[in-house]
C-alpha cells in the first residue's frame, strides 16, 4: 500500500503544504525579534497597521456579510459587535471574553429573528 492510497494522505499534504512553510516564518518571525525593543516605533506602527487591517475585516464581515452571515439582519450583527466590544471591556480587557459574548449576542440575535 503506497501513501497515496494511503487515508492519511490528505493529512499528509495539509501538514507539508498548509503547516510547515507556515510554521518556518513563525520561528524565523520569532527569532528575529527577539531582540526588538516591544516599544520601538516599528513596532508600534506594526501593531497599528495590523489592528487597522483586522478592523477592517471586521467591518467587511458585519457590513457586506458572506454566506449563512448575509441572513442575519444587519441591526442583530452592528448589535453583537457592540456587545462583544462591551464584553471585552467588562471583563479585563480578554479578548476571549469579548469574542464569545459577541457570539452568543449574534447566536441569539439570529435565533429570535429567525421568520
Amino acid at each position: 500500500m503506497s501513501l497515496m492510497s494511503s487515508p492519511l494522505w490528505p493529512y499528509v499534504v495539509l501538514v507539508l503544504v498548509g503547516f510547515l512553510p507556515n510554521e518556518v516564518w513563525r520561528w524565523a518571525g520569532f527569532l528575529l525579534a527577539r531582540g526588538i525593543d516591544e516599544a520601538s516605533e516599528i513596532l508600534v506602527w506594526v501593531r497599528a497597521v495590523a489592528t487597522a487591517v483586522l478592523a477592517a475585516v471586521i467591518a467587511k464581515l458585519i457590513f457586506f456579510a458572506p454566506g449563512a452571515l448575509a441572513s442575519v439582519p444587519l441591526a442583530v450583527r452592528i448589535i453583537a459587535l457592540i456587545a462583544g466590544f462591551a464584553g471585552f471591556l467588562l471583563f479585563r480587557r480578554s479578548v476571549f471574553a469579548g469574542v464569545a459574548t459577541g457570539e452568543a449576542v449574534l447566536i441569539a440575535g439570529a435565533l429570535l429573528s429567525l421568520p
